[in-house]
C-alpha cells in the first residue's frame, strides 16, 4: 500500500499558526487519578512549550471538541500543577466545551499528537485530512512491531495502523532517537513509504524537585523504574536477587520497584507476592511523587535497566542527571544518549548482573561504580531547550509552520 502525504501542496496563508495539542489522553490518565508516565510528562513539555498560541483537543463521546482559548488554557495550567480537584474540574471543563464549543478553526493549524492517542483509529487520518490541518507527530519507539513478543497480544497490529495515520497525515515527524529513526525508516522503506521531514531530539530528563537528605533506606538499596511488564526484564532482577539472598545474607541490598503493575507479567507478580526469600527485601513503590522519586534516586546504589528493548530509556537519563549511576542493557538507544556511561550488561547474563550489582555494594571498595562517576562528570544531559530547537529549526524549514 502506499500513503500519500496530502500535506505537501497546502499553501503558506501567513497568519502564523494556531496549535491544536491532542490532550485526550492526559484529561482520560488525570480523571482517571492515574499517575504520569514518561510520555504524559513528554506531552506536558510540548504543551509547555505551544501553549502560548494553542488550542486543547479533547475526543469525547463520538466528538472532536477544540476547546475556546481561555478553557484551553485553564486545561494546560492544570495539567502542569494537578491537584486533588483536577478530575472533577477536568470533567466540568470537557462537558462545558462538549455543550458550547461547536466552531471548529480552520486550515491554519497544527495539530500535534505527542503521545500516539487515537491514531490507532483510521477515522483519526480522515478527520485531519477533512479539516484541512497539518500536524506533527511524535514517534516513540516501534517496539510493539519489532519485539511483538513483549507487548500485548493485538499490539502490533494497532501499532501498523498508528504509523499509517502518522505517515500519511504527517507534515512532519519527531522522534526520540537515531535508533527510533533508523526503525522507522527501515519501516518506511519496507512499506514503500516516503517519510515526512523527521527530526530526531533527545528528551531531557523529568524537572524532579530536590531530594531530601534523609535516606528512605538505612541499607544499601538499588532501583528499577519503570512499568512492571515483560520487556523491562524483572524478572531477570528477581531471580538474581534470590541468589544473592543466599549468597550474601545480612548484607544483602534491598530492591526498590519504582512503577505500577502493568501487564502479562504474571511471573514477576508470583513471586512478588508468593516468594517468601524475597519479603522484606524487595520493595513496590507504585504511586511515587517526585519528591519521594528525587529521593529514592539521591540515595541508591545505581539504577538497574535491565531492558529488551527501548526507543529511549528516559530512567537512564533522569539517574545519570541526578549523579546515580546505571547499569544497563547493552542497547543502541542506551549508547546514544548515555554513551560510554553506564556498564553495559547482557540483559540474559544473570552472573553479570549478580556480579555488578555485589561490585557496586559500599562494602566492595566501590571501584566499579567510582569509575562510572568519573566517567559521568564528563556526560551532559539533554535539555528541553535543545528538544525543542531541533523541532522549531525542523517546524521553520520544512514549511509546516512555526506562529
Amino acid at each position: 500500500m502506499i500513503w500519500v502525504n496530502n500535506y505537501s501542496c497546502l499553501p503558506d496563508t501567513g497568519f502564523g499558526v494556531i496549535y491544536i495539542v491532542d490532550v485526550t489522553r492526559s484529561l482520560d490518565r488525570a480523571m482517571r487519578g492515574r499517575l504520569p508516565t514518561g510520555v504524559d510528562r513528554v506531552i506536558l513539555e510540548y504543551i509547555k512549550h505551544f501553549q502560548q498560541n494553542a488550542q486543547a483537543l479533547v475526543r469525547w463521546g463520538g466528538r472532536w471538541i477544540v476547546m475556546r482559548p481561555q478553557a484551553s488554557q485553564e486545561v494546560f495550567s492544570a495539567l502542569s500543577m494537578p491537584d486533588a480537584s483536577l478530575p472533577w474540574r477536568l470533567r466540568r471543563w470537557v462537558a462545558q466545551a462538549y455543550a458550547f464549543s461547536w466552531d471548529t478553526p480552520g486550515e491554519d493549524c497544527l495539530l500535534l499528537n505527542i503521545g500516539h492517542s487515537g491514531l490507532q483509529d483510521a477515522d483519526y487520518g480522515l478527520r485531519v485530512n477533512a479539516l484541512g490541518w497539518r500536524a506533527l507527530y511524535f514517534l516513540h519507539d516501534l517496539i510493539p512491531i519489532t519485539h511483538p513478543e513483549y507487548c500485548r497480544a493485538g499490539e502490533a497490529v494497532l501499532h501498523h495502523q498508528r504509523l499509517q495515520t502518522m505517515l500519511s497525515t504527517a507534515g512532519a515527524m519527531v522522534v526520540n532517537s537515531a535508533a527510533t529513526l533508523a526503525d522507522l525508516q527501515a519501516y518506511a522503506q519496507g512499506q514503500g513509504v516516503a517519510l515526512p521531514p523527521c527530526v530526531v531530539a533527545h528528551l531531557a530528563p523529568g524537572r524532579l524537585p530536590a531530594a531530601s537528605p534523609q535516606r528512605p533506606l538505612q541499607q544499601p538499596y538499588f532501583v528499577m523504574l519503570g512499568t512492571i511488564e515483560p520487556r523491562k526484564n524483572h524478572l531477570l532482577v528477581l531471580q538474581v536477587w534470590r541468589q544473592l539472598v543466599a549468597r550474601m545474607k545480612d548484607g544483602m541490598p534491598r530492591l526498590v520497584l519504582v512503577g505500577q503493575r502493568g501487564w502479562e507479567c504474571e511471573q514477576v507478580l508470583d513471586l512478588l507476592e508468593r516468594c517468601d526469600v524475597l519479603r522484606g527485601v524487595v520493595l513496590e513503590q507504585p504511586r511515587c511523587s517526585d519528591q519521594e522519586l528525587a529521593t529514592w534516586l539521591a540515595h541508591a546504589q545505581a539504577l538497574l535497566f535491565p531492558s529488551f528493548a527501548e526507543g529511549y530509556g528516559m530512567p537512564l537519563v533522569e539517574a545519570l542527571s541526578v549523579g546515580l549511576p546505571v547499569l544497563a542493557s547493552d542497547l543502541p538507544a542506551f549508547r546514544e544518549v548515555a554513551q560510554h556511561v553506564p556498564e553495559y550488561l547482557d540483559p540474559l547474563d544473570g552472573p553479570a548482573w549478580a556480579q555488578a550489582i555485589i561490585d557496586y555494594m559500599p562494602n566492595a571498595g566501590n571501584q566499579r561504580r567510582q569509575a562510572q562517576c568519573c566517567r559521568m562528570a564528563e556526560w551532559q544531559a539533554p535539555t528541553w531547550d535543545a528538544h525543542f530547537a531541533c523541532v522549531d529549526d525542523m517546524l521553520q524549514s520544512s514549511g509546516v509552520g512555526l506562529a
